[in-house]
């Protein structure tokens, strides 16, 4: 240990230093506003887009299972000389494997017309001669769903 007062001044002028924080570590509470705040607006305009192409996707769906529903009626009461009584009757004869859902409703819950018109000059029995949607809801379009 030393005694004399130059070995005192040797430890004063010893630079220890604890160590800190560089500046550099961290982001400022402005810099986290800023980049949430970007997200929050790119947000907002991906979200309404991705609900309207979820509808349009529906939409193409609906105008699909239509179409091919209304064939197989029609293919129906073509081969059979007979217009179907239900869309099971659809199912049942093998033109369709199940009654598929109505991409509105996401229920197989189809509104059919029945009508006593004859599709074909052979055909015996009316019966179901269109189909459309269950959905009350309106389309993009401004139509309504159960007048597809």
């Amino acid at each position: 240990m030393p005694t004399s007062s130059n070995s005192i001044c040797e430890y004063a002028s010893l630079d220890i230093r604890l160590p800190r924080r560089s500046r550099k570590a961290g982001f400022t509470l402005i810099e986290l506003v800023v980049v949430i705040s970007v997200i929050s607006i790119l947000l907002a305009i991906a979200i309404p887009i991705y609900s309207r192409s979820i509808l349009s996707a529906r939409e193409r769906a609906l105008r699909s299972e239509l179409a091919t529903l209304r064939q197989d009626i029609w293919r129906y009461t073509l081969d059979k000389q007979k217009a179907p009584q239900s869309l099971d009757d659809l199912s049942a004869a093998g033109y369709i494997k199940k009654i598929p859902d109505d991409p509105m409703t996401r229920e197989p819950n189809w509104e059919v017309v029945q009508d006593e018109v004859l599709i074909s000059p052979d055909q015996q029995d009316p019966g179901i001669i269109d189909v459309h949607s269950a959905s009350n809801a309106t389309a993009t379009d401004g139509t309504a769903y159960s007048t597809w």
